[in-house]
């Protein structure tokens, strides 16, 4: 049986683990039901792959993003590890064929939403299959104290009565102690080992702005700091905004939020990846999954809505273990911005129910229909449609998707795919006896293979109009024909939102929503912005410190790399930041040096001190950055 480590070497080229990766692993491998709290970046994914990879039989993988289930599909495939995902965004017969291969194929791994386990479809298969270990990821979903509370995951412990034996994993990047607490009740986890990695960062500094001109600040920033960035913004207007203003400042940036197409955010996320753009200016939609180890720098120009968005967003930066920074810009008006946000995100049982009633008119269902079905969903027509803002809007979905009702994705590319419903025997008589489809049933046949008959195989119409000297409608009205035929199942790509109805159409004047725990999670959402407010305005703590409190990590050392800890440093040893001031310019009137040159020469004691000590050099004009960031003296 292999180890370990070999299993690391052989799929991912690593021939260490990070702490506390191996620890974790063996608690699986002994079958021991496991919580791990690992930070951003920390490695959360190779705990429960690498031992579902020595051990016989499926892992089911339980989260709750589409677009991270597709991403960590495809990765597992690129690694030539059959893994599959079942979402809303696939028809039944697609589901069917996927489950059946897990129950009687070699899939090692099938990822699926907490909503999709609730389904009789998904635990009749379930029961027959061979299941190693079942892992949750984002596990601090279950607590109803988390952040984006998704009722369903509160339902998954109904997968530990159907195979008591199996082994659970439960993931997440941040967990207070009430939300630990609520992870193990509620899903019935026995005798578990909990690791966490300490919330505490020692290569990231935490940097906090107060200034009226943020344009101004965000280019002194990014020409101080070299290297990859992320710039959130909260707007998808902002995005576009942004990086024009970086792209007029010479600074290439480029842009990514959920309503640009499929195409777009790939062909922008990999031009990022590659550096051939230096700045993503971003909403919240991106960089779950995103592996970029070389961040630099990550740049809030609007305040996050709570410290555990800005913890792993802020922890994006920096995952190769070297010097990294993340850094709030903000004024006053930003903290009303803010509280008036979460004002807004938190709407009346009165406004819910007239959402509910206008989904339920928008896609004419009747009562008590439309469980688990799914539908394109257009934001911004719906809201037009029955002149409703959609901002407003979106946080009565979320608290409908909250309560159980609903479910609400993201746009997500699923490309053209296809799957023959009839045997080969049957395929061959309908050939002989329809003609006019042999030629084009012979190519899709020698295009796509014998897989046709076991499962759905991803196509493009574009290559098949090529193919066959026609034209792309021509060949979706081929395939629409043969489906009309029972010949075969086309799923057309889809590249938008989806709603799926979690809950049979109820009557909108009696949803079953609690009105308490509305009130309680209203609450919680102003609890949770006020610790962000709190965090941006102080300037007398040190900042790690302060997350780390938040999180329960209770701590008496301080950083001594972010704004509050420097500060503290300057004030407390003008002598050594004097020596440091006098040092530089003497090193700099010799000849221009890079920042690691001139920190090597000065071999300085304290690395932040000195940055610090640069940074306000470059501010007064005394040194400055040429194009290439080599550091020149101005004034001698």
């Amino acid at each position: 049986m292999p180890t370990p480590k070999d299993i690391l070497e052989y799929f991912w080229g690593y021939s260490q683990f990070r702490p506390p990766q191996e620890e974790i692993i063996n608690s699986v491998l002994f079958g021991q039901d496991t919580l791990a709290i690992l930070p951003t970046g920390g490695g959360k994914s190779v705990c429960f792959q690498v031992p579902s990879l020595i051990k016989e039989g499926i892992c089911i993988v339980i989260t709750p993003l589409i677009a991270l289930m597709q991403d960590q599909v495809e990765q597992l495939k690129e690694l030539d590890i059959a893994a599959i995902a079942v979402h809303s965004g696939m028809g039944r017969s697609e589901m069917d064929i996927a489950l059946d291969n897990c129950v009687y194929g070699k899939i090692k791994f099938l990822y699926v939403s907490p909503e999709r386990v609730q389904t009789d479809l998904f635990q009749e298969r379930f029961r027959k299959m061979n299941v190693s270990l079942i892992a949750i990821d984002e596990a601090h979903c279950i607590s109803q104290w988390g952040h984006d509370f998704r009722p369903p995951y509160l339902q998954i412990h109904v997968l530990r009565e159907l195979k008591p034996t199996v082994p659970f994993i439960a993931l997440t990047a941040s967990a207070t102690q009430l939300v630990k607490e609520d992870i193990i009740k509620h899903l019935h986890l026995k005798d578990t080992v909990v690791f966490q990695k300490s919330f505490a960062r020692d290569n990231l500094s935490l940097v906090v702005r107060n200034t009226e001109n943020k344009e101004k600040k965000l280019i002194e920033i990014l020409r101080k700091v070299p290297g990859s960035a992320i710039i959130y913004v909260r707007s998808r207007k902002s995005t576009q905004d942004i990086a024009g203003f970086l792209i007029k400042q010479r600074i290439s940036a480029t842009f990514y939020h959920a309503g640009l197409s499929h195409f777009d955010r790939t062909h922008r996320q990999s031009e990022w990846i590659q550096n051939k753009s230096r700045v993503m200016v971003a909403t919240n939609a991106f960089g779950m999954g995103i592996n970029k180890p070389d961040v630099r720098v990550v740049i809030h120009l609007d305040l996050p809505e709570n410290m555990e968005a800005y913890y792993q967003e802020a922890g994006r930066a920096g995952r190769d273990g070297k010097r990294a920074y993340a850094t709030i810009i903000y004024h006053a008006a930003d903290v009303e911005s803010l509280q008036n946000k979460v004002k807004q995100s938190q709407p009346s049982l009165e406004y819910i129910k007239l959402v509910y009633q206008a989904l339920a008119n928008y896609y004419q269902l009747a009562m008590g229909s439309a469980l688990n079905e799914s539908f394109i969903f257009d934001l911004e027509e719906f809201s037009k449609r029955f002149n409703f803002q959609p901002a407003a809007v979106h946080p009565a979905l979320k608290k409908l998707e909250e309560e159980g009702l609903v479910q609400l994705s993201d746009s997500f590319y699923r490309p053209s795919r296809i799957h023959f419903s009839i045997d080969k025997k049957k395929l061959y008589e309908f050939q002989v006896a329809n003609a006019r489809y042999d030629s084009f049933v012979k190519t899709l046949l020698r295009m796509y293979g014998g897989e046709l008959f076991s499962d759905f195989v991803t196509i493009s119409e574009s290559q098949l109009a090529k193919a066959t000297s026609a034209t792309v409608p021509e060949i979706k009205i081929a395939l629409l024909q043969l489906q009309k035929l029972s010949l075969l199942d086309y799923e057309p790509a889809s590249d938008q939102p989806q709603i799926t109805f979690l809950l049979p159409r109820q009557d909108a004047d009696h949803l079953p929503i609690d009105k308490v725990h509305l009130e309680e999670r209203r609450n919680l959402h102003f609890s949770k912005m006020e610790s962000m407010i709190s965090y941006t305005t102080q300037d007398h703590r040190c900042r790690m410190q302060v997350i780390q409190e938040y999180f329960n990590e209770v701590t008496h050392q301080i950083c001594g790399i972010c704004d509050v800890c420097i500060n503290n440093k300057k004030s407390n040893d003008l002598s050594v930041l004097k020596d440091y001031q006098e040092q530089i310019i003497y090193l700099l009137n010799q000849k221009p040096l890079t920042i690691e040159e001139l920190e090597l020469a000065v071999d300085a004691k304290d690395n932040e001190l000195f940055i610090e000590v640069v940074r306000e050099m470059v501010d007064e004009g005394i040194i400055n950055y040429d194009e290439f960031w080599v550091l020149h003296l101005l004034k001698k």
